[in-house]
């Protein structure tokens, strides 16, 4: 008996000991589970600067060349094409692409009109076609002309383009005015496949949730 009676004390002391190195992994798992959490927030963080966008890989802008429809868009600041928007881009013969556009614009909150407007761009950086600078000017005095960045986020140049613009920088990198235009090939939309695609490229560039549809009735 008194060889039992010693053991149960033992008995306890190892069960105390198995229970606290339990709560320490238990402590530690939780530290790194917060750990991580915290380590993903500081990456999607850093993942809204602008300079970290990826844009399409050997962009090829006699692929891109012909006509593409707005589905749908996310405004800059101030004036705006509002619907029915397409471009029409053609490559000249020194390899300069250039663009024409159309769509409905509102003035004075009221008065709805077609508006066109033309566009040339070059590419500052050869080694990185896609990322190209835009030159626009309204082709009548209440549209706005000047220019900006103009990427090609992505595009397969049969079916769908992305394309985004940051005017203005926030001090942390990220875009404090930007806009961006998803185009199809075809006014009628994209199918679910290419949908699920531009999604995903919509949160690269920390805009989901941000775009508006554009109509496409054939006003213009």
């Amino acid at each position: 008996m008194a060889a039992f009676t010693n053991y149960q004390p033992v008995e306890r002391q190892m069960s105390r000991t198995a229970v606290l190195l339990y709560r320490m992994k238990y402590n530690q798992c939780t530290f790194l589970v917060i750990l991580l959490s915290i380590i993903d927030d500081c990456l999607a963080q850093t993942s809204c600067a602008v300079e970290s966008f990826t844009v399409k890989e050997n962009f090829d802008p006699k692929r891109y060349a012909g006509k593409w429809y707005a589905l749908a868009k996310k405004d800059p600041e101030g004036l705006f094409l509002q619907d029915n928007i397409s471009a029409e881009y053609t490559i000249e013969e020194d390899g300069t692409m250039i663009a024409s556009s159309k769509g409905r614009v509102k003035l004075f909150g009221f008065w709805v009109i077609c508006a066109d407007m033309a566009a040339q761009y070059s590419v500052p950086d050869p080694t990185t076609p896609a990322k190209m600078f835009m030159n626009y000017q309204g082709l009548a005095s209440y549209l706005s002309s000047g220019g900006d960045n103009y990427w090609v986020i992505d595009t397969d140049y049969d079916n769908y383009a992305i394309t985004y613009a940051c005017r203005t920088l926030k001090e942390d990198g990220s875009c404090d005015d930007g806009y961006s235009i998803i185009f199809s090939r075809n006014p009628r939309g994209l199918p679910p496949a290419i949908q699920r695609i531009v999604r995903l490229k919509q949160e690269e560039i920390c805009m989901s949730g941000q775009f508006q549809p554009v109509l496409q009735s054939g006003a213009c």
